[in-house]
């Protein structure tokens, strides 16, 4: 195996040993981080090509998807809502954390969509057990993860109207607001106002988190 640095100027060649019974591909002589990271991400492919069941092993079509990792998906969301009905946030944010890493896993060749979606509403859902925990740093980064997964409503060729993710900012904003970090909490509100266009409940909520940040990076202001 060979590596490359610096526009193809260094060649570094490294020797890679196969093993015979797992098929787990191994370079022993390289504590490099990012050849790791490379091997490993291979003996997943091929762990991912080996439990196909199709014939030879090759992947199917995009779609249909298989449903066996959408139905553990939906269960794990709908064990973690239960673990909330009974204040076990701890256990809900493990549930989630489940969910999450199993749709990061699904197959490359599903559609990349699906996975965005489904991870948009895992990290959305688990940053809104974190604010009933009030554990504001952890609501914010999975409300801006869910945000960076969908956002925006989206028009289809054929005239039909894909809602966004209004719900990331609400979480989001109101992370920011409790925690006083005002001014990232206007900009943050401004842009999901500004992406989302939502006139519904999650819209109203916004712009009353928003002004709720502005009275606050006033009186900052004000202070300082």
């Amino acid at each position: 195996m060979a590596t490359t640095e610096d526009s193809l100027e260094t060649y570094t060649h490294l020797p890679l040993h196969l093993d015979p019974a797992t098929k787990v591909l191994t370079s022993t002589k390289s504590s490099d981080s990012q050849v790791q990271e490379i091997l490993k991400n291979i003996n997943s492919l091929h762990t991912q090509f080996k439990s196909i069941e199709t014939p030879n092993h090759a992947p199917p079509p995009p779609l249909p998807v298989n449903p066996k990792r959408s139905a553990q998906l939906l269960k794990l969301r709908e064990s973690a809502k239960q673990s909330v009905q009974k204040n076990d946030f701890a256990g809900a944010i493990r549930l989630m954390g489940l969910a999450i890493q199993m749709a990061s896993d699904r197959p490359p060749w599903e559609p990349a969509g699906m996975v965005r979606e489904e991870l948009a509403v895992c990290y959305m859902e688990r940053a809104n057990v974190h604010v009933l925990n009030r554990d504001w740093i952890e609501g914010w980064k999975d409300a801006e993860c869910s945000s960076e997964c969908k956002r925006g409503r989206q028009q289809t060729p054929q005239g039909q109207t894909i809602p966004g993710n209004p719900r990331a900012f609400v979480i989001g904003g109101k992370c920011l607001v409790e925690m006083g970090r005002w001014h990232e909490a206007v900009e943050w509100l401004q842009r999901g106002i500004e992406i989302e266009a939502d006139e519904g409940q999650d819209g109203r909520e916004m712009q009353k988190l928003l002004a709720e940040a502005r009275e606050g990076l006033e009186k900052q202001s004000a202070r300082a």
